[in-house]
């Protein structure tokens, strides 16, 4: 096509003027002011997308930032050798914990010596960095009797407040003296962390541990919760996945189209979005105080958990199984198939990315719930070990991890806080493991046709 001249149109008088001529590329007004529409509407969604970036890599920066202190520990490192003599003499007292503590202070001032550090500290001094060590070592050589007369190393967790100060949370300038930290013992602390007896270490506790109370920060872990977690899913995965999918195969592919069936569509979808306390309530109602079964155990969790699941999956079912095209069940019935082989064979694995991705997003939902289970009784303080067998992880007491999260971001000292922190970490790392899961097998599912 060139860009060639209209002809003049006129009229059939001839006294009519001819009509001005235009190209077929030149942009009339009405075109215009679509391409600039055009072009905002673009404007706009990008600059949608770059705002939610934004406000996300705030809120990952935010947690990382406040939630890597809980994998650390500030521990103190005193190396000595208890003799023989000097563990008689001390169970021999009557404060046995006094005197392996003044063992302990003289090991350290004699370590602080060698590496050229002096500067003098009490014992009050050494339980407001390090609390009581006299009960841990005395334990451990009462363990090992062994090791007397031999170099021993002890790794000491510090206190909160002496961690918060290395981490930068417990400045000199916003802290007051208290019986937990007086100013005088930052000095003592900048000393030991020059010689190398102060440090920052992995802490391995935060990962395998349980909550220690509300007064000891420093040895509160989040493991007894995951493992409360886990128990918990299983009987979410276990009950739902099974009863979902049969659900919706039947109101799919079974069920007659009719005002019942309808009812029960229409309060599915109502169920989806019942606020979650209220599967809290009605697990509290009935799995404890009608069928009485054990509180804050991770199976009445899970029960609790699939009833709010079940929504979703079956939600989600429907969706794969009518995204199968029907030519696929006409195929197969026209080959002499069964309305039952037809769905088996056929249609259900075709389906069955779509309901294995829903499945798994709808086991990650229940993953992050808090209120429900907090109705049942499973808070933080709850999970103080791990349980004893596999029948004991169902039906003992036992936390999760939301709400383990929940208990350390109510408790007053802010090394809970960050320890909050610290478990959302964890919790979005078992999230993006499942929907990374939930991808894979997706794509590993998935038939085209």
């Amino acid at each position: 096509m060139t860009d060639t001249n209209l002809p003049p149109l006129t009229s059939g008088s001839s006294s009519d003027a001819p009509v001005k001529s235009k190209s077929l590329y030149a942009l009339d007004d009405l075109t215009r002011r679509r391409n600039a529409s055009e072009t905002r509407f673009k404007a706009y969604g990008i600059g949608a997308i770059a705002i939610g970036l934004f406000f996300l890599i705030v809120l990952a920066v935010s947690i990382v930032s406040e939630g890597l202190p809980a994998f650390t520990k500030t521990v103190v490192n005193v190396n000595f050798t208890l003799t023989q003599e000097q563990f008689d003499a001390a169970e021999s007292q009557l404060f046995k914990t006094k005197a392996y503590e003044q063992i302990f202070i003289g090991a350290l001032q004699g370590q602080l010596e060698e590496r050229g550090v002096n500067v003098p500290f009490d014992a009050a001094a050494i339980e407001r960095i390090v609390g009581k060590p006299g009960g841990t070592i005395r334990a451990y050589f009462q363990s090992n009797p062994d090791n007397l007369g031999e170099p021993a190393g002890f790794e000491l967790a510090a206190s909160s407040r002496v961690d918060g100060y290395m981490n930068g949370r417990v400045t000199r300038e916003n802290m007051t003296d208290s019986r937990f930290l007086q100013a005088s013992d930052l000095d003592l602390v900048d000393n030991l962390v020059e010689a190398g007896v102060i440090t920052n270490v992995f802490n391995w506790n935060f990962i395998t541990g349980a909550d220690s109370g509300v007064d000891n920060p420093g040895g509160a872990g989040i493991g007894a919760s995951v493992v409360g977690s886990f128990f918990m899913m299983l009987v979410v995965l276990f009950l739902s996945l099974p009863i979902g999918v049969a659900a919706s195969i039947y109101l799919e592919e079974f069920a007659p189209q009719n005002r019942f069936t309808d009812m029960i569509e229409v309060n599915i979808s109502n169920l989806a979005a019942v606020p979650s306390i209220v599967f809290g309530i009605l697990g509290l109602a009935v799995f404890i105080q009608f069928m009485h079964l054990p509180q804050s155990a991770p199976l009445v969790g899970g029960l609790v958990l699939t009833l709010m699941t079940l929504p979703t999956i079956i939600i989600s079912t429907r969706a794969s199984l009518k995204a199968v095209p029907p030519s696929i069940r006409d195929a197969a019935l026209g080959v002499g198939a069964s309305k039952m082989q037809a769905i088996f064979h056929h249609v259900l694995p075709l389906a069955m990315p779509g309901i294995l991705t829903g499945t798994i997003i709808g086991l990650a939902q229940a993953l992050g719930e808090t209120a429900p289970l907090l109705l049942i009784g499973m808070v933080g303080f709850v999970a103080r070990g791990y349980p004893e067998g596999i029948v004991a992880g169902f039906t003992d007491p036992n936390s999760a991890m939301p709400a383990q999260i929940y208990t350390w971001a109510a408790r007053a000292d802010y090394a809970f806080y960050e320890k909050a922190w610290g478990g959302i970490i964890v919790l979005l790392v078992f999230l993006l493991t499942m929907n990374v899961l939930a991808v894979i097998l997706r794509r590993r599912f998935e038939r085209r046709w």
